[in-house]
């Protein structure tokens, strides 16, 4: 059985769901935001053995029979019936600590794109760029710290062509907004306020030249590179993310054998059994490593490009779903 762990509005699901039933996988969709309030989960050793299952919507799963699980974006554990704050944040706590239980018991099941507590240890943009390094991609100066000094040598070394981003997405509020970090250019003008830099580090790289670039999706050993004209706007020059798709071209691309067989080695020595890789083609056709998210986003790339992204997850969570049921937690010692 396929265990698919999302939000019921993930639009990546939504997309692969069809595709699923196509080859006949049987699958069980849950949301880690429906337990414990909504769902229950029991793990025990029992009789000699370990056993652990899940009851949703008054039926009862043994997880046992998981053969795959597909860990995309789900909501967080959620107990909303209790009112006190305090009691509240325990309930969602201790409810975490049983779901991570869980899923290391799931010894025989195969991981997209690798259990939680796994993903966790590896989603480091530093780790990501070192490895990239040993495995022979370009990478551009990088400097990662919260010394508004080190930041103010950083820009002079750049020749005053600096960008700053974020070491990961994280929404917060300004005057009551919503706000998450873009790439972002770094004028002289900015480094009078470059004290701030003490409370919050920040990647600092120089503004590299680019004539395109280009979004990597790796499923398994399969390789789907995507190119993205983002010099082709002024609000996607910098960071491709404030989209303009009205004006920046999207196109299927084929990527230089060595730097594809570098991409799927990245993603599997980090453990992982998917990545979405971004880089830089410069003028000079050198291709620049900027990072690897292990849970990108790929629909959009799908749609706009027509690359099977979405076929291929099927095919990996069929394939790994067709196998004899796994040793499960009770083969645990």
């Amino acid at each position: 059985m396929l265990l698919i762990i999302s939000s019921a509005h993930d639009d990546s699901v939504r997309a692969v769901l069809p595709k699923l039933r196509e080859r006949g996988v049987p699958l069980l969709r849950w949301d880690e935001a429906d337990y414990p309030a909504a769902s229950t989960l029991t793990t025990g050793f029992l009789d000699g053995r370990w056993r652990q299952t899940l009851t949703y919507r008054d039926e009862v799963h043994d997880l046992s029979r998981v053969t795959a699980v597909w860990h995309r974006r789900p909501g967080r554990p959620s107990a909303p019936d209790v009112p006190e704050p305090t009691q509240r944040a325990f309930a969602e706590y201790v409810a975490t600590l049983a779901l991570t239980g869980a899923y290391d018991l799931m010894v025989g099941a195969r991981w997209l794109p690798a259990p939680p507590r796994h993903v966790l240890s590896v989603d480091n943009k530093l780790l990501h760029l070192y490895r990239a390094g040993e495995l022979g991609f370009t990478l551009v100066d990088t400097v990662v710290t919260n010394d508004p000094q080190a930041a103010a040598s950083a820009w002079n070394r750049a020749r005053g062509r600096l960008v700053t981003k974020s070491l990961d997405y994280r929404e917060f509020r300004v005057r009551g907004e919503r706000h998450h970090l873009y790439t972002t250019v770094v004028p002289r003008r900015r480094l009078t306020g470059v004290h701030r830099l003490r409370y919050a580090p920040a990647i600092l790289q120089p503004n590299v030249e680019k004539a395109y670039e280009l979004r990597v999706t790796v499923v398994g050993e399969r390789v789907f590179a995507a190119r993205i004209d983002s010099q082709a706007s002024r609000l996607t020059a910098v960071d491709w993310r404030h989209y303009d798709d009205s004006a920046v071209g999207y196109f299927a691309y084929d990527l230089p054998p060595d730097i594809e067989r570098r991409c799927v080695r990245l993603v599997a020595e980090l453990g992982l059994t998917f990545g979405a890789l971004d880089f830089i083609v410069t003028p000079d056709g050198r291709y620049v490593f900027l990072e690897l998210n292990v849970d990108g986003q790929w629909a959009f790339i799908e749609t706009l490009t027509g690359l099977p992204i979405g076929d291929a997850i099927a095919d990996w969570l069929a394939d790994a779903t067709d196998r004899p049921d796994p040793k499960g937690p009770t083969d645990v010692r």
